[in-house]
């Protein structure tokens, strides 16, 4: 029987915990029974529990948070947000939540929320708001999606182990540079990558919830309608940077129609407050200085999702032109020249983005990249050790330690990182996994 010499184990345990990994994480602990829907009162089959609703999202959050290029550094602007969504609360079905509410420094346009109260609003989305009214029914919204239980709905359906297996196995083809040549997938690094896709019957839901909390909370119905009409407008022009905002928030006319029936009708005695338009342009004055800036990286976003390289370099230079010191654009602009193998440039960037945003795991993750691909193992697999440290749980990292080390010629330490890897990762499943078996193999740490 072959024997892995670093765990002990024969090839035949080690590949069954490799599929009993991957069974946990579909379906660790689930139970079927009744419970009480919340909002309705009704009862409901459900399959998750509170403190696998709060399971989950602390797994998953801190992924999906980094690939959006982490939480803002502009504390302002974080508290503003979270203390608009934090007035709702005494209003929500499920006070017992842990809620929290980050502003993220993707550029692309959303807002959405994990099931155990963890909500986030990208940079690109705040720009388009207009008033404080408009944020609170944006916040409103996604706090009616936990408060509906509607993540938990999709498990009792069978559909988040699905969308969360597939979620990992796209994050290793994603987040890896490969073997040789770059991924293709690199400027679209994980965005979206955890998030559930609700149903047109989930986001009337939401909606309704969320125009109750933001009323209630003292704020004017009128910013719901205006966050409709937004919404469908945007719709309309389907620009790619509302490309995962509709894939994940199905809009259609029925719910602009529906809130303004909601604002004429039940909500009408909420138009003598204010949307506090001056509060929000004065709390987000920082963020609408670097429009110009945003703008041009969702250029770049667009043209990297066209593969047009050298048309996405011209708008990230020209959006370091407009303000180098922000961290996602040194980070993309690294992954883009990482693509286009420019890679002395891409580890210049890379490192600025290190410098910036030292807390932050995308940038290191991109120099490690960047050193793998000059051929400078350690301080690639420093980039990695550091990556994670602050983002712990990526196989992929494990992975890219190994190789590192492995390239730098130290059989044992690589061989740890690649036994590791396969031991989350099964074994062929995908190309990364392959090679660390065959150098395992090689070694003789597989006999």
């Amino acid at each position: 029987m072959e024997q892995i010499e670093s765990t002990g184990m024969t090839r035949r345990d080690f590949l069954h915990s490799c599929t009993a990994a991957a069974v946990t994480l579909a379906g660790a602990g689930l139970f079927q029974g009744c419970t009480i829907d919340p909002v309705t009162g009704q009862k409901q089959l459900m399959l998750m529990s509170r403190d696998q609703e709060i399971s989950l999202d602390k797994q998953h959050s801190p992924f999906q948070f980094s690939s959006d290029y982490g939480v803002t550094q502009d504390k302002e602007l974080n508290q503003y947000i979270s203390g608009v969504g934090k007035s709702m609360l005494p209003q929500v079905h499920r006070p017992d939540m842990p809620y929290n509410f980050q502003v993220v420094n993707a550029t692309y346009i959303n807002a959405y929320a994990f099931p155990g109260g963890s909500i986030a609003v990208t940079r690109g989305i705040l720009l388009e708001l207009d008033n404080e009214a408009e944020l609170a029914s944006l916040l409103g919204h996604e706090l009616g999606h936990i408060n509906a239980r509607h993540t938990a709905e999709q498990q009792s359906k069978g559909q988040i182990s699905s969308i969360l297996l597939a979620g990992l196995s796209v994050a290793a083809e994603t987040q890896g540079a490969g073997l040789g040549d770059w991924t293709q997938k690199l400027g679209g690094l994980g965005q979206g990558l955890f998030l559930s896709k609700y149903s047109r019957d989930n986001e009337r839901e939401a909606d309704a919830l969320g125009h109750q909390y933001m009323t209630q909370s003292g704020h004017n119905s009128k910013g719901f309608t205006g966050l409709m009409e937004m919404l469908n407008e945007m719709n309309t022009t389907k620009t790619s940077s509302t490309q995962m905002l509709f894939a994940t928030h199905p809009m259609s006319r029925e719910r602009l129609d529906s809130a303004r029936e909601r604002d004429s009708g039940i909500y009408r005695g909420t138009h003598s407050l204010s949307l506090y338009r001056e509060r929000y342009m004065d709390h987000t004055a920082n963020l609408r200085s670097l429009k110009k800036m945003i703008s041009k990286l969702q250029e770049a976003d667009k043209f990297m999702a066209k593969e047009q390289y050298d048309q996405a370099e011209d708008a990230l230079m020209s959006a370091l032109r407009l303000k180098d010191n922000d961290y996602t654009a040194q980070v993309m602009t690294a992954k883009c020249l990482l693509i286009q193998k420019k890679n002395q440039d891409a580890a210049y960037h890379a490192g600025l983005a290190k410098q910036l945003f030292p807390l932050e795991n995308q940038g290191h993750y991109i120099s490690g990249l960047s050193n793998l691909a000059l051929k400078k193992p350690m301080q690639a697999y420093n980039d990695f050790s550091a990556s994670s440290r602050l983002l712990p749980g990526n196989p992929q990292t494990t992975f890219y330690q190994g190789y590192a080390l492995d390239m730098a010629g130290r059989k044992e330490a690589a061989a740890r990182e690649y036994a590791a890897y396969i031991k989350v990762i099964n074994y062929g499943s995908n190309k990364y996994s392959q090679h660390a078996y065959k150098r395992l193999k090689e070694w003789n740490y597989i006999e």
